[in-house]
């Protein structure tokens, strides 16, 4: 039973990091209607900028935040220059200009840093807190997951901006008859995104180790965790990523060979769901008039 307990709860660590990347999926597709498949070397580009910041002597949670509005800025900026040109060109020209930025971005991150593993610090207490059954790692990862799922809540649901962004993401055509700035307003959407994937990077980078190819699994994980909770509902995604990280947590441990086969369930899962529930648990089914 306290093997069970503790896979739960170590699930729970895990599955905000796959909560944080599947919200960041979620917000991308719902605003071009598109996965962004770079968004995990996004995040894994992120964290190397805040490991060189700590490198040089910066605090953790000054490059903690530092790098997290860098990463906003950068998903600013990628939108505007990279992304707006073909932001009404055919869905074939974006998947590629995606593949693209993953390949630059991890190129990049090898070029700059190299390909050899780095051990990422930690700002909370290692090993485990007490008689717990859960490292401080862990506890904290769901500690900073749940105040940033809120943050971004409460952006969403109380803010004019928050708002705005809701509205030009489910009807682009009303919001821009509204006098809603669309490109604009897409365009922060993809800041949020790069920014939430960032906190996501660096509170894996500490158990998975830093390298250009860090975020191969993660994202993947983000993938089954948006599908699963559904790609019209960024509530639905949350739930999905930590629904994963648990069930991921227990074949690996319960299951013969689960260990070796991880990856596995994810790609199963995400092929069950789009079989018998398209929409995901929590999507809402579309009806077009034709």
């Amino acid at each position: 039973m306290e093997l069970f307990v503790q896979q739960v709860i170590t699930g729970l660590a895990t599955g905000g990091i796959y909560a944080s990347i599947a919200l960041a999926v979620v917000m991308i597709y719902q605003a071009i209607d598109h996965f962004n498949f770079s968004q995990g070397e996004m995040a894994m580009f992120s964290t190397f900028v805040a490991w060189q910041l700590i490198v040089w002597g910066v605090p953790f949670w000054i490059a903690f935040f530092l790098t997290v509005a860098v990463s906003f800025v950068a998903g600013l900026f990628l939108f505007r220059v990279i992304l707006k040109p073909i932001h009404d060109g055919p869905a074939l020209s974006q998947i590629v200009v995606f593949i693209g930025l993953l390949c630059i971005f991890n190129s990049l991150a090898g070029t700059l840093w190299d390909f050899t593993v780095k051990p990422f610090p930690s700002p909370f207490p290692e090993g485990n807190i007490g008689s717990s059954l859960v490292s401080g790692h862990d506890l904290g990862m769901i500690g900073v997951t749940l105040a940033m799922l809120l943050a971004v809540y409460v952006f969403f649901r109380f803010s004019t901006m928050g708002l705005l962004v809701r509205a030009a993401a489910q009807n682009p055509a009303s919001a821009r008859l509204c006098g809603v700035r669309i490109l604009w307003v897409t365009a922060l959407g993809w800041g949020l995104a790069a920014a939430i994937g960032a906190v996501a990077g660096m509170l894996v980078a500490h158990k998975v180790f830093l390298e250009p190819n860090m975020m191969y699994s993660i994202i993947v994980y983000g993938f089954a965790a948006a599908v699963v909770g559904g790609l019209d509902s960024p509530g639905g995604a949350v739930v999905g990523g930590f629904l994963v990280g648990v069930i991921d947590n227990l074949c690996g441990v319960f299951v013969p060979a689960g260990d070796e086969l991880k990856l596995t369930f994810a790609l199963v899962l995400i092929v069950a769901v789009l079989m018998f529930r398209p929409t995901g648990l929590f999507g809402k089914r579309v009806v077009k008039r034709v």
